[in-house]
């Protein structure tokens, strides 16, 4: 897998919405599984939301479940977070990684991006 390179993070309001995106080089994107990840500060790395090569199978933390939404699009070579209702503690630097194997385990992706930051206020 090649590079990895987050964007669309920013500053919001809570109950507002933002939409990361990360875009990957080469040609092996479809061969990957797809996870988002998120780290606050003084706080360890935690599963997001996955989902799998072809995008039938999603799963997400409960944290977030039913108000984000991971899609990707296999032309494009890029997968994407659609994050809606936004609270405080979602506040984080979010990182999307490339793994072979569909799980919520960080331990088993591999390459990961520079992560973008994401503020929510209160």
């Amino acid at each position: 897998q090649g590079q990895l390179v987050e964007s669309g993070g920013g500053l919001v309001q809570a109950g507002g919405s933002l939409r990361l995106s990360c875009a990957a080089s080469g040609r092996t994107f479809s061969t990957y599984n797809m996870g988002w990840f998120r780290q606050a500060p003084g706080k360890e790395r935690e599963f997001v939301a996955v989902i799998s090569q072809s995008g039938d199978r999603t799963s997400y933390a409960d944290s977030v479940k039913g108000r984000f939404t991971i899609s990707r699009d296999n032309v494009k070579n890029t997968v994407y977070l659609q994050m809606n209702s936004l609270k405080p503690e979602d506040t984080a630097v979010y990182y999307c990684a490339g793994s072979g194997i569909l799980t919520i385990d960080s331990r088993y992706y591999g390459k990961w991006g520079q992560g973008t930051q994401v503020t929510v206020s209160s």
